[in-house]
């Protein structure tokens, strides 16, 4: 924005009063149209025309994140000032003199304590204008000296950035500070503390290849720009123009590389969500407590029903999805999207709630209630990226020490010919060796059908437990039918054969417990199909949450290691096998 000059309007006044203040008015860079700039502040400097976001001074962005009253410093050590004595068109020590006049700043990052919703973090905010928001020695120093503090205090760690990259006057130590940043943010994944970058325009170069992106949730604001190599450095190296849009927040969401676009009015509330949902539960407190669930775990007391009647119930549309489920499961639930390497698949959804006032991770499955909801979550059946996504989340779950939820409910991985071009069988293997040694608590839930490897791919689990109008099977009837009958409408007879209802399922252990549903099924009551899941999860979570990793791990391994084998003679008589 730049000054305009004001129109004043003429009116009479009486001798001894003074003129009142005119009222200021700004030009938009982006439109340039009159903004007034009482309103443009009120606006957080976002234009009410055309709705370009102006840069925000690091003051500036810390007054309109944090709680009032809440900031103080963070001590840092002192730094070299102009390490290689360099001078281009101006000696360096005369830029940054300027730079400290202009904006009252040391250097280009400024790191606090204070809170954000009433929860305390520890946070560095770059400044673009302190030399183009540059990282050198002091802006590196900065960064580790704040995740230091996160990590002393306990507490998560925020970065705001907006830099165009290393600070070339301090050669290869301003390269150094990518690993200085790097092993300070390490130190904080191996803490389990979380952490959070949000993204402002411009994010280049080695701020982009370091911290920025090394977060566990990287949000940006609209239209921010991330990348490497900025369209100038691209154009006069390579020569190649960057398409309309490329390098901004909403194509890097798009390709599954951060995790939500978010307007920059609603920065502050959804942090406050995130801090919230990942804060521990408060102390002595014990949640999560076991409850009479109603959940069956003796074979006898499932009814023996057609199981091409129960593939039918598991298939209809109007059954809740997870996210219909994370709506009433969870408190503050915030959903974290992407791969971190190509793409969101919206087939598989996670991310952090509150589950009985205790930090969860859920991930699962996500269909549908009409057409063109189907169809755009790919009917349940998710690409590599989704199981990738999912193991993302899952590895974060295991540094936060979070109890992870799933819900299954997809008739089995996408067979398309980019989903083998980018490896589903890979991503699909991954995520089972991953959660074979995840060493925090995993509850599975068949919440419809459990088709095959894409299922599995989600439910290696301490507990398993199905819907009683669920199934679970290593393949579709209607492929089993086409495959051994050569006849797709020999459905129901090969649902028979293969016994993928509930029954069969807790006779072979595959299943721990069926959960009742409403009458009808859980499609006629999403309400009490939630509450009957939630009393079943506090029930099993119960059993496993104060566990230690390595037992999990242990238990893991047995369960799934004694399927296909004989059980004791004892388990036989007691009609279990």
């Amino acid at each position: 924005m730049r000054t305009a000059d004001p129109e004043r309007t003429a009116r009479a006044q009486v001798p001894e009063a003074q003129p009142p203040a005119a009222p200021r008015w700004l030009l938009c860079e982006g439109c340039n149209r009159p903004v007034y700039e009482r309103r443009f502040s009120r606006d957080l400097r976002v234009c009410p025309e055309c709705g370009r976001y102006a840069r925000l001074s690091a003051e500036e962005r810390i007054e309109q994140l944090f709680d009032a009253g809440s900031i103080s410093p963070v001590a840092v050590a002192e730094t070299i000032e102009d390490p290689l004595l360099f001078t281009d068109s101006r000696p360096y020590v005369e830029r940054l003199r300027t730079a400290r006049r202009q904006t009252g700043l040391d250097d280009a990052v400024v790191c606090v304590r204070g809170e954000i919703g009433g929860h305390p973090l520890v946070a560095a905010v770059m400044d673009f204008n302190f030399l183009g928001g540059s990282l050198g020695c002091a802006a590196g120093e900065r960064i580790a000296a704040a995740a230091d503090a996160a990590l002393l205090d306990g507490v998560p760690f925020l970065v705001v950035t907006a830099s165009g990259g290393a600070r070339m006057q301090e050669g290869a130590l301003s390269l150094m500070q990518l690993a200085k940043t790097t092993q300070a943010l390490v130190a904080l994944h191996r803490a389990g503390i979380l952490t959070i970058s949000v993204i402002t325009d411009p994010t280049y170069g080695g701020v982009a290849a370091s911290f920025a992106t090394q977060t566990d949730v990287i949000l940006a604001e609209r239209g921010a720009r991330l990348g490497f190599a900025g369209p100038r450095v691209i154009m006069q190296t390579i020569r190649q123009q960057l398409p309309a849009g490329f390098q901004t927040a909403e194509f890097l969401f798009e390709h599954g590389l951060i995790d939500e676009v978010v307007p920059r009015p609603a920065l502050r509330p959804t942090l406050a969500r995130l801090l919230a949902a990942a804060a521990p539960a408060a102390p002595g407190d014990d949640p999560l407590r076991a409850v009479p669930s109603g959940v069956v775990r003796q074979l006898d007391d499932v009814p023996e029903r057609d199981p091409w009647d129960v593939m039918r119930l598991a298939r209809e549309v109007g059954r809740p999805t997870t996210l219909d489920y994370a709506g009433r499961l969870l408190d503050g639930f915030v959903e974290l999207h992407g791969d971190r390497l190509s793409d969101d698949c919206t087939a598989i959804v996670g991310g952090i709630g509150r589950f009985a006032g205790r930090p969860v991770m859920l991930i699962g499955h996500q269909k549908g209630h009409t057409a063109q909801e189907l169809r755009e979550r790919n009917y349940g059946m998710s690409t590599p990226a989704g199981y990738r996504k999912a193991g993302r989340l899952m590895q974060l779950a295991a540094r936060l020490g979070l109890p992870i939820i799933t819900l299954v409910d997809t008739q089995g991985a996408y067979p398309g010919l980019e989903a083998e071009r980018e490896g589903q069988a890979w991503a699909i293997a991954e995520n089972l060796r991953l959660m074979a040694h995840l060493p925090v608590p995993i509850v599975a839930v068949v919440t419809g059908e459990g088709g095959s490897g894409g299922a599995l791919a989600l439910a290696l689990a301490d507990r398993v437990l199905v819907l009683e109008n669920s199934v679970y099977s290593v393949i579709s009837p209607e492929a089993c039918g086409a495959i051994l009958w050569n006849d797709a409408s020999t459905a129901p007879q090969a649902a028979r054969a293969l016994r993928i209802e509930p029954r069969e399922l807790l006779r072979h252990r595959i299943a721990d417990g069926v959960i009742p549903e409403p009458e009808g099924g859980a499609h006629n009551d999403h309400a009490a199909a939630a509450d009957l899941l939630r009393r079943a999860l506090y029930d099993v979570l119960a059993e496993i949450v104060d566990l230690d990793g390595e037992r999990l791990v242990a238990e893991r391994a047995a369960r799934f290691g004694a399927f296909g084998t004989r059980p004791p003679v004892a388990q036989q008589k007691g009609g279990q096998e």
